[in-house]
């Protein structure tokens, strides 16, 4: 039997051993694989060609550090992000490049938010600024990627498709009903009348005030998209509030009548125009080049720029948590570690720290809001808002020099709350189930989810919420420069549009991250010698490659829908993660 445990043991050991060396060989021969891929020829750029845009793949702020994308393990495809920083970086480029010659726009599928939209479309104006010009055609366009289309010189539709235009709107789910029906007793502690992120478990409807707010910020920012618009295609903003009222634009046909596109056209006919365009010749095969081989030939030619001076650009993307938190999220101590970092390092300059947050734990955002103030006693900081710096992403924002903003970025929400839920006569009526608990204390078990909150602990907690407002105005009023009574007026958990943002005094101006970049370097006094960094941990090829692997997930496709359901489901579950106080923004919209 020693002999039988000794021989079982030994083989157990050697298949360990071998399976892990198996597994350890077979990464080194896939690294090395991708090792070979990065050492290609970059795709070489002819004279006349034309830069293919489709921004299909999925644009963050944040530039992904796994540059190998992430493996659908069911598909064995690989999914690659692109930052939008890069995205802009290539179309000024395009610009001054003398081998393209103009761009091609090709917006069937388009997976930006609304600000990082607004941004795209200000560089493509630029560009057509350079006298080159820009194509655009699709077989559908959504009234988002038509308001990327309209900045192009031509924009063509497949005879058969459609054109959105019917104005903007946001459905809200209320869960009242169902907790209800469940016996299930939500506890609510807010400050603000607007802040509605908690509405869903209380009220059936909009308050009033949510409703006011909503109806408010929805009109700014289409106000803004219609202005833009008719300037671009040169048509009457009042006639095109009147086609989305009557849902004018019925068929392409009534597109082209409305002047909304210049002509319908098949894609290859609108290849034929492109080589006329080119070349003079539509019988040649036009020369395309897509964003992002564009970007990598880019990084191939420019290399790093030799500067001592940098300026360090950090992303705060995402939702705000305690602690750490992985790629995708803001862990609050992980950033507050950043920031000091940069402040601590004597070739960072000047800092540009880019918000694209709802908010989150208002504990975080604290955190990270003392490491940002003390950023800014010694360095020049600006922010830069995505399409979200609200509620904890407006926080985090207060103390910096200056505040740029997109005209359709949603910021302010200058409000806490605390959600707590009773779930005693659910489990009992429901599935039966009883609780009892043993104490020395009357509040021994506070939080508890099986029993009613007391008198005196509701008491406690909402005084609780309502040192955090204090603390966040506080925060607020010192870095803009305001009173408290000033904060006061446009707080109360209201959310603003950048346009609306500008006049009350949330922000200093409207800007492009390249727009903060370019400020803060000019605030050190490096503006004609300075390197932007971005302070990533650097991984190798390999630690790349072994990331993708790790963090592949499972993809949910699924249809509009039941899309909009998980959407809805995954900010549910963000609000009910969270523990303790949240700093957090009501909704999410999107233009579609």
């Amino acid at each position: 039997m020693k002999n039988f445990w000794s021989a079982f043991l030994g083989s157990l050991l050697a298949l360990f051993i071998g399976g892990f060396a198996f597994i350890f060989l077979m990464f080194l021969i896939l690294g090395a694989t991708v090792a070979a891929f990065s050492l290609e020829e970059i795709t070489p750029i002819d004279y006349n060609t034309v830069l293919k845009i489709d921004l299909s793949e999925r644009i963050v702020d944040n530039p992904p550090q796994n540059l190998w994308g992430t493996l659908d393990p069911f598909t064995m495809r690989v999914s690659r992000s692109t930052s939008l920083l890069s995205v802009l970086n290539a179309i000024e480029a395009a610009a001054q490049d003398e081998r393209i010659r103009g761009i091609y726009l090709n917006l069937s599928t388009v997976s930006v938010g609304m600000a990082a939209m607004e941004e795209i479309r200000e560089a493509l104006s630029a560009f057509k600024a350079s006298g080159k010009f820009i194509i655009s055609y699709s077989n559908y366009y959504s009234q988002g990627t038509y308001y990327l289309a309209s900045v192009a010189d031509k924009v063509y539709l497949n005879p058969e498709g459609a054109l959105e235009w019917r104005g903007m709107s946001s459905t809200l789910m209320f869960f009242k009903g169902t907790l209800d029906k469940l016996g299930i007793q939500p506890e609510i502690y807010r400050v603000g009348e607007f802040k509605s992120a908690v509405e869903p478990f209380m009220l059936e409807k909009m308050s009033p005030e949510n409703r006011r707010q909503y109806e408010v910020l929805l009109g700014t920012i289409w106000e803004n998209i219609v202005h833009e618009i008719a300037a671009s295609r040169g048509l009457d903003y009042s006639a095109l509030q009147s086609y989305a009222s009557a849902l004018a634009v019925e068929n392409p046909r009534k597109a082209v009548e409305l002047g909304f596109i210049d002509a319908i056209k098949y894609s290859d006919q609108v290849l034929v125009e492109l080589a006329d365009e080119v070349y003079y010749d539509p019988e040649k095969e036009v020369d395309f080049i897509s964003l992002s081989d564009y970007i990598q030939a880019l990084q191939g030619r420019s290399g790093r720029r030799s500067s001592k001076n940098r300026v360090a650009v950090i992303y705060a993307e995402g939702d705000i948590v305690d602690g750490s938190a992985p790629e995708g999220m803001i862990g609050g101590d992980d950033l507050a570690a950043k920031i000091a970092k940069v402040r601590k390092d004597d070739k960072v300059k000047a800092v540009v720290l880019r918000v694209n947050s709802p908010g989150g734990s208002a504990l975080a955002s604290e955190i990270i809001w003392r490491e940002m103030t003390l950023l800014q006693q010694e360095k020049p900081v600006v922010v830069s808002m995505g399409n979200y710096a609200a509620s904890g992403g407006y926080y985090i924002s207060a103390p910096a020099d200056l505040i740029l903003a997109d005209k359709h970025t949603l910021t302010g929400s200058i409000g806490v709350f605390g959600l707590m839920f009773n779930i005693e006569e659910a489990c009992r009526e429901k599935l039966g189930i009883t609780t009892d608990v043993a104490k020395t204390n009357p509040s021994g078990d506070i939080g508890n989810i099986f029993r009613a909150a007391l008198p005196v602990e509701r008491a406690y907690i909402q005084n609780s919420v309502e040192d955090v407002y204090r603390t966040f105005v506080d925060h607020v009023a010192q870095g803009r420069n305001l009173t408290r009574e000033q904060v006061l007026d446009i707080a109360g958990g209201r959310v603003w549009s950048g346009i609306s943002a500008s006049r009350i005094g949330l922000i200093d101006g409207y800007g492009r991250l390249k727009d903060a970049i370019a400020l803060a370097a000019d605030r050190a006094g490096i503006s004609e010698d300075y390197r932007v960094i971005t302070p990533n941990e650097e991984l190798n090829q390999l630690q790349q490659l072994i990331n993708s692997f790790l963090s592949s997930k499972i993809k949910t496709r699924l249809p509009g829908g039941e899309m909009e359901l998980l959407q809805e489901y995954r900010s549910l579950m963000r609000i009910l993660e969270q523990q303790g106080v949240q700093a957090r923004m009501p909704y999410t919209l999107y233009l579609e």
